[in-house]
């Protein structure tokens, strides 16, 4: 067994080291992990022989945190980042680019999401630059966008006249406070800078530049944020342009089969010679507008990574090609070629799959509407206080401690807190919940929710990226880039299936050309194999279902971290409950106390006094009802907190031990028979007793009951009514959790758990065999989260980036963990339904067009109505992952 520490960068808070403990801790091989966030270290122990130390850096790294082996020097890969590709036609090409980036030195970890046209990866800027990696998937016509850098920027300038124009612009702004880099380009009329948001705003340079008469405007090539608009546009316009030749091809082409007259000058067995040259020049002209097809695919195939579009390529340039020898023979002679010439299939199997391409263009476009659902949510301007006067800025300029006016009907442009004015918010955009909640001074305040009533001036405490709405977008984002285990499947798939494909082609237009088969038999077996295989579909089953699904997701309030997260949780066999904040309201109150010697209020005002230090839920039930008594809480001289069992104090000389059974059982405290009896009387009634020890003597019972929250009861039996076994685990004493239980209609209790002891019962249920779903608050449950197969943390949605779970619950409705769990199925379902259909399809149509069906009196594939059943394989997938959208939870009784 290797003993290893290691140094663990990128870390931010206890959930960031939970986090990387449940994942290296789920690692075959790994005996323990230990994480001290202090000092960032991390001690692993791991067995060599099943293990490599490398297996878990990558692991470590893939979540987006770095790691420093002590005994060597720092690396600089940097964490994973997501880039756009453009150039994409089908899941081979995104198994190229996987394969192609993973084999650069200095690259790992390269996963690319076909459906969101994305990349993730990280690089040692050391090996390797973002440049070469870049040209590298230029050279196969892909092409790599950067993430945008808020402080980096190109803008046109309008009003230069001169070069003197230029340098002016370049002297201002390089002497103002905050901009670096200012460089002007006359001839391109451009302006590249950097800037520091803190220091100046984007408006402050527009407004110096304004009163020089020049004018800046955003650069057209900078604000390409969304290239989805592009994407179909071009698509779009392919279609169209290959279209305006391919129907005419297709009517002359196919006239005689249809029996359509076409005139004596261009009729096949009248004018064989100017029949041919129309539709060469019909053929031609459409390979031109559909020539991306051809770019993308010959290169795939010189650098032995094909994709679809070399299917295509071959295909259609197979019958162009076929065609121009028809030609050849007709002007040689050979009029008998007139009706053997394919140039109109070459350019109607162009036309075809550029539809199909088209209306899946639009469909996966509709796959992060959730996305920018949530995007559009944040207004675009703030108004903030300059001066003592209300000035209207963008929103992206916002910097923290700005002052921001808000009036009534309006959104909040970032996150605050209320300095002056009340006023009633909806933050449904957080909580799912449409009730307003009532805001005063000092209450913090997020941004998208809405001002309902009152006008409001609040001090902004997070802007850009660290606001709540912004790290919702982040992860759902995050999670529809991420893969499920399912899709590791598809992509091995379509990693081998368009070199398997073109063998197949090849292997069967041989095999009819030895039984005697002529020319145009063959060709059209060899193209119909090529047009109709899909490795498509294969590719979009899993990304756009996940896309969708989460996204789903977020709508309802139910933030799920990834698509691993989303396939596990659809095998949940156990939900282990956290009682206090999950299933109760978490805040209790007061009910009965019971006392011989003491007057009840002198109980209280003592206790009030003692757990004033106290942050634990029961301490504040006691402290708050002193209060509201208006009893004097009078100062501790010492304080003790005892994890799990309770607090020792000092008030006036007197040693006061307030907490469960356990601490008075340890001090060898003696219960008499009342104590007894009443305790047993509250525990039954689900109140949690509390006991009261003074100078060695117990003296008072103060019971505190925690409100079971309305919805608990109908969550628990639609689980249950789902074939899920519900836990509740707590660390209350066994009567008042058995109680609880009983109202709830759970059957399974683990009682009188200390809080580090929750993980240990997790593990337990684990070793039963059994999936497990541990529900908490994300805080105090934070190790039996990150070891159950999946965390639910139940959150107010505003610290979502900084939570240990798999899935967020933002409404902290644990109804909501039904909705989790059977968008999970609906999903994996979908993912399922996708994934058959692509393979169906393809087992079936291959065989087809390979001629089997011939083969037993059947008719012939024609290459066209291959093309057109592979176009239509991708939209079905993609239309049946929309399908998602109609999702609604249901409750099963």
């Amino acid at each position: 067994m290797e003993n290893k520490v290691v140094k663990v960068t990128g870390m931010t808070c206890a959930a960031c080291s939970a986090s990387i403990e449940r994942a290296v801790g789920r690692m075959q091989g790994v005996e323990s992990v230990a994480i001290n966030l202090v000092s960032e270290e991390m001690k692993l122990s791991y067995d060599k022989e099943k293990i490599k130390f490398e297996d878990i850096q990558k692991k470590i790294e893939k979540i987006g945190y770095g790691v420093i082996d002590d005994k060597k020097e720092e690396k600089s890969l940097g964490a994973l980042d997501s880039y756009r590709v453009e150039g994409m036609s089908c899941a081979a090409c995104a198994a190229s680019i996987e394969k192609v980036l993973n084999k650069m030195n200095g690259v790992d970890g390269a996963t690319v999401n076909f459906a969101a046209e994305t990349v993730t990866f990280s690089y040692d800027s050391n090996k390797v630059k973002f440049e070469d990696i870049k040209a590298k998937l230029a050279k196969l016509d892909f092409n790599l966008i950067e993430n945008k850098k808020d402080t980096h920027v190109t803008y046109k300038v309008e009003g230069m006249s001169c070069a003197a124009c230029a340098a002016s612009i370049e002297k201002v702004l390089n002497k103002m406070n905050g901009v670096e880099g200012a460089t002007v380009n006359f001839a391109t009329e451009t302006v590249t800078f950097s800037y520091d948001s803190q220091l100046v705003r984007l408006s402050e340079i527009k407004a110096k530049l304004a009163k020089l008469d020049f004018t800046l405007i955003e650069d057209e090539e900078e604000t390409k944020v969304d290239n989805k608009k592009d994407e179909v546009k071009f698509t779009r316009n392919r279609l169209i342009f290959t279209s305006l030749f391919a129907i005419p091809a297709f009517i002359i082409g196919m006239s005689g089969d249809f029996g359509i007259p076409l005139p004596n000058f261009m009729a096949p067995d009248k004018s064989p010679l100017t029949y041919a040259i129309i539709l060469f020049i019909l053929a031609s002209c459409g390979i031109y507008a559909g020539r991306s097809f051809f770019r993308v695919g010959i290169k795939g195939l010189i650098a032995l990574t094909p994709g679809m579009d070399s299917l295509i390529s071959i295909g259609s340039g197979a019958a162009y090609i076929y065609g121009l020898f028809g030609l050849y023979e007709i002007i040689t002679g050979n009029t008998t070629y007139v009706h053997q010439l394919y140039f109109d299939s070459s350019i109607t199997i162009l036309a075809l799959i550029s539809l199909g391409k088209y209306l899946e263009s639009i469909a996966k476009g509709k796959t992060s509407d959730a996305i920018k659902a949530l995007m559009d949510l944040a207004p675009k301007t703030a108004t903030i206080i300059v001066d003592g006067k209300e000035q209207v800025i963008p929103v992206d300029e916002v910097r923290t401690g700005d002052l921001i006016v808000v009036k009534p009907g309006e959104k909040l442009p970032v996150d605050g807190e209320v300095i002056e004015g009340t006023t009633a918010i909806e933050e449904s955009m957080l909580t799912g919940e449409s009730v307003p909640i009532e805001k005063k001074v000092g209450d913090s305040v997020f941004g998208a929710s809405i001002n309902k009533n009152g006008r409001i001036v609040y001090k902004a405490t997070k802007v850009g990226k660290d606001t709540a709405i912004a790290q919702i977008v982040k992860l759902v984002k995050d999670a529809q880039g991420s893969k499920a285990p399912i899709a590791h499947l598809a992509d091995v798939i379509a990693g081998y299936f368009v070199p398997v494909v073109i063998s197949l082609a090849v292997i069967a237009a041989i095999c009819w050309g030895v039984s005697g088969k002529d020319l145009e038999f063959v060709l059209t077996i060899f193209i119909s194999v090529l047009v109709i295989a899909c490795p498509c579909s294969l590719g979009l089953a899993t990304p756009t279902a996940i896309m969708v699904g989460t996204g789903k997701g977020a709508q309802h309030g139910v933030l799920i971290k990834g698509g691993e997260a989303l396939q596990i949780a659809q095998g949940i066999q156990t939900i282990v409950f956290d009682k206090t904040g999950t299933l109760t309201e978490g805040k209790p109150v007061v009910t009965d106390i019971v006392t011989e010697d003491y007057d009840k209020d002198e109980i209280l005002a003592i206790a009030g006094a003692a757990e004033k230090g106290s942050e634990h839920p029961l301490g504040e039930a006691i402290v708050k009802s002193a209060e509201e008594k208006g009893l004097e809480l009078k100062k501790i001289d010492e304080f003790k907190a005892i994890p799990g069992k309770g607090i020792e104090v000092s008030i006036d000389s007197k040693d006061i031990l307030l907490g469960n059974k356990k601490l008075i059982l340890e001090n060898n405290i003696n219960i008499n028979e009342k104590f007894g009896q009443e305790s047993e009387r509250l525990a039954e009634q689900g109140k949690t007793p509390m006991y009261m020890v003074i100078d060695g003597k117990l003296e008072a019972i103060i019971a505190v009951a925690d409100v079971v929250k309305p919805s608990s009861a109908k969550a628990v039996k639609t689980l249950t009514n789902m074939g899920i076994e519900v836990v509740m685990l707590t660390g209350d004493n066994k009567k008042t959790a058995e109680a609880i239980a009983k109202e709830l209609g759970i059957t399974r209790v683990i009682a009188e758990v200390l809080p580090n002891e929750k993980a240990d019962n997790v593990k337990k249920i684990q070793e039963e065999g059994k999936k497990v779903a541990m529900v908490g608050d994300g805080v105090n449950d934070a190790p039996a989260l990150a070891l159950a197969d999946i965390g639910m943390a139940i959150g107010s949605g505003t610290d979502i980036a900084m939570e240990s779970a798999d899935i967020v619950l933002m409404r902290s409705d644990i109804m909501d963990v039904i909705t989790a769990i059977q968008l999970s199925r609906a999903t994996m379902r979908n993912i399922k339904q996708n994934l058959g259909f692509g393979l169906v399809f393809n087992i079936i149509g291959i065989p087809i067009a390979m001629g089997v069906l011939y083969l037993f009196g059947g008719p012939l594939l024609n290459p066209m109505i291959g093309a057109l059943a592979m176009s239509f394989s991708s939209v079905t997938v993609l239309t049946n992952a929309l399908r998602l959208k109609t999702f609604k939870p249901k409750i099963i009784q």
